[in-house]
Formats: structure tokens, C-alpha cells, sequence
């Protein structure tokens, strides 16, 4: 590496003061000529210039200018390169593909406005970003408030499935469609979005259209981007198409068209409506029959939960491993058969609020700003908001809400302390971290098992160390077994 050059004690001096001595060291000879012919002609009432006094004249306004010429230089490759520094750093904060980059001939001050003009845009798109999601979280508090209000109502329950499936994917517009009992056409149960009409009292027809292969096969359907829909004028492409099946028996689809990025639907969307789709398919038939409609209520949150954590390629299966280490922990401390199934119900829902966390701070890969961090640490409450209404889940509230309270009251949604957290709270808090800690993420890999208890163990107070220990005595009975 090439040693960094020494710079001189006009290099360090501030800009304002550089131009003063420029502006000296080109302006003194010029004056003092000036003035040395303002003496003589008011001392004798004329100018007497020699050819040598002309010639060292020039001599040493030229050597002033030279020297003014080679300061300038100096001050200007100074700004040009604050300037260059400036876009990099701005580079790396906007992305190359915004910063603005100029030929050698160009006015790099001019580019460097330009880049700023580019930051504060993206500064104001994430404000609004921000905004958004507030307005996702106020947006999916009232949509629960009113679809859930009673357990007998489930066509506003399923409107909100549509509204949060479709979200969740990225589409412009969702349907739930309907098997009539003459079983020769579809009729609109839910939907959302941009569709165009009066949607809700169109039929489709079970045959001649493109829906006739998903009921015949029971398969998802899919439609790219690069094809037209001719035969149907409510949905666009690109296009997925899931069947409500139930006992080998389709009772309707779910169907989502449109995207609201540039890019096609894949295998994974089609995964999460499938899943969708099945326990909107066992809840359907349950309202028919009047069976057990709340449990299939936990059924569909569950699923939606689930499709949540899967847009997360690196939190996939946390759920399921979070309510298996909180029983684990709960059967070793010899609580009871009920204590057990809510800690087995609350690991699965513990992170349901995180659906109205947009997908730029839910997917981001590095620190949360402040902003973020408020929407981020919503989630929680927002988890109990949704299964509020549903009697049978009311002894899932309280580890919902307060799987991320610390007993140092340094956690949050509510800052409790101490014995203000519950037992069964302190259990999943542990499972949860444990599985945090374990588990890859795209800026650090997953710890092994030592270095995660390790760092169970310097949280002191903050977490039940009587929990930790029974975690450790689980997983260390477990490895006896394997072995």
C-alpha cells in the first residue's frame, strides 16, 4: 500500500483561507504597480517606465499568476475530491444504481446536488414506507375488530383472510369462490382489491374456463405474467389459482391475480395459499356443520402465522421449535396438561402480529432505525389484538402479548418486571431466544448449542435462569437418547 502524502500547511488550512491567499499572491503585484505609478506621477507629474522595469514587471506578475494558478489547483482538487468521497459514502447509502456519476469534463459539484437530491428522495420514501405500516397496523387492528366480533359471523372472518393472504403475497386483488350446490358454477364468498364490476354477484362457470382444471385435478393453477386472461375480464396475470379441498372434495378456490412488483408468482406463494387454503377449507365446512368453529379459527391464524414466518427464508420452522422446546421445558418442570397445550398453542401464535409488519423491516438484514424498531417491537400486541375477540383463544393473550418482556422490565411491549411476568411467559421468552440464537441469519451464521447458552447464561436477570436451566437439562437428556 502507497504511503499517504503529507500535506502541507496551506493543504490543511480551511477554503476560505486558501482563496484569501490566492487572492492576495495574484492581486499584490498588479496593486504595488499600481501604486509605484500613482507615486511617480504624483511626485514629478509624469511616469518614467525603463524597459527594465516593464520587463521585471511582467517577470513578477507572471510568477504571481503562476503561483496563483498552482494554489487554485490546489484548493480545487481538494473540493474535488471532498467531493468524490461525498458520492462514495452516498453511494453506499443510496445504491449505485441512484447515485449520480460524472465524466471527467462534467460539474462534479453539480453531480454531488444531484446525489444529495437523491438521498433525500430515498430519505422520504422510507418515511413513508414507515407510514404505510403504521397504517397496515391501525389497518389490520380495525379489520380483526370488526370480522371477529362474533364467532357465528365468518364471512367477515373471511374477508380478512382474503385481505391478509393477498397482502402477503404481493397481490393487487384476492377472491374466495364458492362451489354452488348445483355444482355448475362459482359464486364470490370473499374478496379484495382491485377488481373490477360489481364482482360480488358474478358466477363462473365450473366448465370452459380456466378455473375447470384446478377443480378437476384438485392442483394449484398458474398463470405467468407474459399470458392474457381473454377468457375472464376480473383478474388479471400473472395469476395462482388454490383449491378448497376437504375429504377429497373441492368446495371452492382461492384465488390471487396481479402483483404489485414486476415479477411472476413462484412455487412458495403457491405453498402459503395452499396452506391457506386448506384451513379456510376445514372452517368453511365447520361453519356448515356447526362443529368446533373456534378451533378452526386457531387453524387458520396458525396457517397465516406460519405463511408470515415462511416469506422468511432464514425463520422458517421457528414456530414449531419454539412451542416444542416451551413443552419440553414445561413437561420437565412437571406443570400441567393444560399449561402444556397453551404453551404448545402460544408458540405457534407467539409472532401472528408480525403480519402487519411490512416486509422491508420484517426481511431487513441489518440494525432497525428507531422508526422500525417502534413497528417492530408493535408485533406483540398487536398478536393479542387479533385473537382477542376469539373466546377460545383468551388464555393465549397473555403469552402472546408478552413473550418479549424481560424481568429486568427492560422488554417490551408493557416493560413488566419481576413476578409481573407469568410462569408460562418466562417459559416461551426462553424458547424463543434459545431459538433465535440457534438459528442462521444473512448477516452472522447460528450459534452452537454452547455459545448460545453461553449467552443465555450472561443475560442474568433478564431471563429465568431456573427456566435456562431446565432447557439445558432437556436438551442435554435428548443428546443422551440420540447417542
Amino acid at each position: 500500500m502507497a504511503p499517504k502524502p503529507k500535506m502541507t500547511s496551506f493543504e490543511r488550512s480551511s477554503l476560505i483561507i486558501q482563496f484569501n491567499i490566492i487572492f492576495i499572491l495574484i492581486s499584490i503585484i498588479p496593486l504595488s504597480l499600481l501604486y509605484y505609478l500613482y507615486l511617480q506621477l504624483r511626485s514629478s507629474g509624469e511616469i518614467q517606465l525603463t524597459v527594465d522595469n516593464l520587463n521585471a514587471t511582467i517577470f513578477y506578475v507572471a510568477i504571481g499568476i503562476g503561483v496563483g494558478y498552482f494554489l487554485m489547483r490546489l484548493a480545487v482538487v481538494r473540493i474535488l475530491r471532498l467531493t468524490k468521497a461525498n458520492q462514495e459514502a452516498l453511494k453506499s447509502i443510496i445504491g449505485a444504481e441512484s447515485a449520480v456519476f460524472t465524466s471527467d469534463d462534467a460539474n462534479e459539484v453539480m453531480a454531488l446536488t444531484q446525489t444529495f437530491n437523491e438521498a433525500i428522495g430515498k430519505l422520504r420514501d422510507n418515511i413513508t414506507k414507515l407510514e404505510l405500516t403504521k397504517n397496515t397496523l391501525q389497518g389490520v387492528l380495525s379489520k380483526v375488530g370488526q370480522g371477529i366480533s362474533s364467532i357465528q359471523n365468518i364471512d367477515k372472518f373471511l374477508d380478512l383472510i382474503i385481505e391478509t393472504i393477498t397482502e402477503a403475497v404481493g397481490g393487487k386483488a384476492g377472491a374466495l369462490l364458492m362451489i354452488d350446490e348445483d355444482q355448475a358454477h362459482l359464486y364470490v364468498r370473499a374478496y379484495y382489491g382491485s377488481i373490477p364490476g360489481s364482482f360480488k354477484q358474478v358466477l363462473f362457470s365450473c366448465r370452459g374456463s380456466f378455473l375447470e382444471d384446478v377443480l378437476d385435478r384438485s392442483k394449484a393453477f398458474l398463470i405467468l405474467s407474459t399470458r392474457t386472461l381473454v377468457a375472464d375480464q376480473h383478474f388479471e396475470s400473472p395469476l395462482v389459482v388454490v383449491p378448497l379441498v376437504l375429504h377429497d372434495k373441492v368446495l371452492g378456490v382461492l384465488v390471487v391475480s396481479g402483483r404489485k412488483i414486476q415479477a411472476d408468482f413462484n412455487h412458495e406463494d403457491v405453498a402459503l395459499l395452499h396452506s391457506v387454503a386448506m384451513q379456510t377449507a376445514v372452517a368453511i365446512e365447520n361453519d356448515r356443520l356447526h362443529v368446533d368453529a373456534e378451533r378452526s379459527y386457531f387453524d387458520i391464524i396458525s396457517a397465516l402465522a406460519v405463511a408470515v414466518e415462511a416469506k422468511d427464508p432464514y425463520s422458517r420452522g421457528h414456530l414449531d421449535r419454539v412451542s416444542d422446546y416451551a413443552v419440553k421445558i414445561a413437561t420437565y418442570l412437571n406443570l400441567s396438561d393444560e399449561e402444556k397445550s397453551i404453551l404448545r398453542d402460544a408458540g405457534r401464535l407467539h409472532d401472528l402480529g408480525k403480519i402487519g409488519v411490512s416486509d422491508d423491516v420484517l426481511l431487513k438484514q441489518g440494525p432497525f432505525t428507531i422508526e422500525e424498531r417502534i413497528v417492530m417491537e408493535a408485533h406483540p400486541a398487536l398478536g393479542e389484538e387479533i385473537i382477542k375477540p376469539i373466546k377460545s383463544l383468551e388464555h393465549l393473550r397473555d403469552v402472546v402479548r408478552h413473550h418479549h418482556e424481560k424481568l429486568d422490565g427492560s422488554g417490551y411491549p408493557d416493560r413488566l418486571k419481576g413476578d409481573q411476568i407469568s410462569p408460562l411467559v418466562r417459559i416461551l421468552a426462553v424458547a424463543d431466544i434459545y431459538d433465535a440464537l440457534r438459528t442462521s441469519r444473512p448477516y452472522r451464521k447460528g450459534l452452537s448449542q454452547v455459545e448460545s447458552f453461553q449467552i443465555l447464561r450472561e443475560m442474568g436477570p433478564k431471563i429465568d435462569q431456573h427456566v435456562v436451566d431446565a432447557l439445558a437439562s432437556v436438551l442435554a437428556g435428548a443428546g443422551k437418547k440420540e447417542s
